[in-house]
């Protein structure tokens, strides 16, 4: 599953520079598939949906950080842990029960984002 940032996130920043995927972005940021992967032009996501990896996409929240589901892994395929969990100083890193994904799903993501 991917990780979700709580309202309990006090804005410190700490978790956004640790994703290897830059799928964590600063609130009312707007966020890219390109950022911090080789995606780049029109691309077909896993879901079989085609967009433009360049184009600005809508901030998920204007208050707090936020973590783009399409993108993360876990960190699965580099790290042994969600390092946006820790690093966290309050804990508001958590498992987003809306995203249920198997290992298998997170590291096919990472493949597909960094063109491995």
């Amino acid at each position: 599953m991917a990780i979700i940032i709580t309202d309990e996130c006090i804005n410190c920043g700490a978790c956004e520079p640790e994703c290897p995927n830059t799928a964590i972005y600063e609130g009312a940021d707007d966020w890219r598939y390109k950022d911090g992967t080789s995606l780049r032009g029109s691309i077909v996501l896993p879901s079989g949906e085609e967009v433009d990896a360049d184009a600005p996409h809508t901030p998920i929240s204007d208050d707090i950080y936020y973590i783009v589901p399409g993108k993360c892994t876990e960190c699965k395929g580099f790290h042994d842990e969600p390092q946006c969990a820790a690093v966290c100083p309050v804990d508001c890193c958590v498992p987003d029960d809306n995203y249920v994904e198997d290992e298998e799903t997170l590291l096919n993501r990472q493949s597909f984002l960094h063109g491995e």
